[in-house]
């Protein structure tokens, strides 16, 4: 008998990007991937870790790019927030047809579909075994969804941030794009400030940083990659 894998963290907060929802596609979402993501979550989830969720919504609308083709910025952004609310609402719906119980708040309330956003009763929904789901960004204008995974790891009292990205941790430049770019096993947070390296916004950095939140950086796309870090091992960038 193998001995089953035991959870490094207790709890933890998990970044999703909006492009990572697409798959294939070149817009919305990948009824399959959602699926397969959905799958990741529950996996962990089992272990008895208490799961908290931030998705992007960059492949329905981005606020920023919005604002560059004339729509004013504030506006844009919370558009972009509008469309995390589907994104959310999407992985809720896959993770309750695995038997998960999960709860959506939104901090741009609207009681027709979800909660509001309420420090306390997230934390009880997750002590009560239920996957949390935080929508609508921070609910301001000009802060990405980085930086609201930052803040909610903060107030959930998270013993890590699990972004997971297109590639399996940070790299110096796009792999994808730069060959020979050198990947990073572990960083200090002033390094990625210091290097600029564009895997999350200063903003929550510095809000990871102030707060001793460890960032672990790994492929959403890798089969099993999800559990593999939260039981300290897999490949990532681990940014404390």
């Amino acid at each position: 008998m193998t001995t089953a894998r035991q959870p490094k963290y207790r709890r933890i907060l998990l970044k999703l990007s909006g492009e990572g929802l697409m798959g294939g596609r070149a817009y919305g979402l990948d009824p399959e991937t959602v699926d397969r993501l959905a799958g990741e979550i529950e996996g962990v989830h089992r272990m008895g870790v208490e799961v908290c969720v931030v998705v992007g919504g960059g492949n329905i609308f981005r606020g920023v790019s919005a604002a560059a083709s004339s729509i004013e910025r504030t506006t844009a952004d919370h558009m972009g927030m509008l469309a995390t609310v589907i994104n959310s609402l999407a992985v809720q719906s896959a993770l309750e047809r695995r038997g998960i119980q999960t709860r959506v708040q939104s901090a741009i309330p609207m009681a027709a579909v979800c909660e509001p956003f309420i420090r306390r009763r997230a934390i009880r929904h997750m002590e009560k075994g239920r996957v949390v789901i935080f929508a609508a960004g921070t609910g301001n204008p000009f802060f990405t969804t980085d930086t609201a995974a930052a803040l909610r790891a903060v107030e959930m009292n998270c013993n890590a941030l699990l972004k997971g990205t297109q590639v399996d941790g940070v790299y110096s430049a796009d792999p994808k794009k730069v060959p020979d770019a050198r990947r990073f096993d572990a960083l200090s947070y002033q390094e990625v400030v210091a290097k600029d390296l564009k895997v999350m916004d200063t903003a929550a950095i510095v809000l990871a940083r102030d707060n001793n939140v460890p960032i672990l950086v790994f492929s959403i796309h890798t089969s099993g990659a999800l559990a593999d870090v939260v039981t300290g091992g897999g490949t990532c960038t681990v940014i404390s």
